[in-house]
């Protein structure tokens, strides 16, 4: 397959780890990827339900919860099942691969949007167009290798596979991370600047309290995906850790949706309260 055709079907190499701790990261990421859907879901459910929750920052939360969501699926079950497959056996093909390195550039999108609170049909549509020229730009290339060294398909695997000049690619590759991580960033510096000022020209402690409760869970939330996504990038520069890449990136797509049930979710009150109601029904319905 490694001929100037571009080839039907590519090989991913996948999570590559020790055979005598295959079984435990096996069942370490299966239970993530469990627990990330099912909590996710729940919060959802949860906002769905309650009349109470219908408000701007529990529409913030669903968001956020339908987003990791939809990653998780596109990615750790592929994993996962690659896994349990020798590394020849892992084949993937080109559609798929395509498919599945959209919705990671998506996710990667949507979860800034969504984070700046910048999450409309107008950012959903950028983003759309903005990454289908990013993967564009990498089909139009042909492909003289096959081999994916990596747990799973990004545009950059793909433009790699190519023998042809990358270097609008990369120009493109680069702008974009740019536009993101800079519009990103800009926005939460103004945001909490704001919000800084606000609190410290009022008097009322009451406000202030809530304000630092819900902009302390925001704010980590925020910068762990930015410090995971930054090293991925950062890590994408040197081939002499690519080993702890590969792990990087997939820890992006698993600790933040993780722990975004735990910091945004269960830290309010009125979350609190409504899970409170969920079981005291249940009780009376038993």
């Amino acid at each position: 397959m490694e001929n100037g055709t571009s080839p039907v079907l590519l090989q991913l190499e996948g999570l590559m780890v020790p055979p005598s701790s295959r079984s435990l990261v096996f069942l370490s990421l299966l239970l993530s990827h469990v627990f990330i859907v099912g909590s996710n879901l729940g919060v959802v459910a949860l906002v769905w339900s309650e009349h109470a929750l219908h408000q701007p920052m529990y529409l913030l939360m669903c968001q956020l919860a339908v987003n990791e969501v939809m990653n998780n699926l596109a990615v750790v079950p592929r994993i996962l099942w690659d896994m349990l497959l020798p590394v020849h056996r892992r084949l993937i093909p080109l559609g798929a691969c395509v498919t599945q390195a959209f919705a990671v550039h998506m996710y990667g999108w949507n979860i800034h949007a969504i984070l700046i609170l910048m999450m409309t049909v107008f950012s959903l549509g950028l983003g759309f167009l903005l990454v289908s020229g990013l993967l564009g730009l990498s089909l139009r290339l042909t492909r003289c290798r096959s081999f994916i060294p990596a747990p799973y398909c990004s545009n950059a695997s793909l433009f790699r596979l190519s023998c042809q000049n990358t270097f609008i690619n990369n120009v493109y590759g680069i702008t974009y991370t740019v536009v993101l991580l800079t519009g990103s960033i800009g926005t939460v510096v103004l945001t909490y600047g704001f919000i800084t000022v606000a609190c410290l020209t009022t008097r009322s402690r009451s406000l202030n309290r809530k304000a630092l409760q819900t902009c302390s869970s925001h704010l980590l939330l925020y910068l762990i995906v930015l410090f995971s996504g930054l090293s991925v990038i950062a890590l994408h520069r040197y081939p002499e850790y690519e080993d702890y890449r590969k792990m990087t990136s997939i820890l992006f797509n698993v600790i933040p949706a993780v722990l975004n049930p735990f910091i945004y979710a269960f830290q309010c009150r009125e979350i609190y309260q409504s899970l409170r109601r969920v079981f005291k029904r249940l009780r009376i319905d038993k």
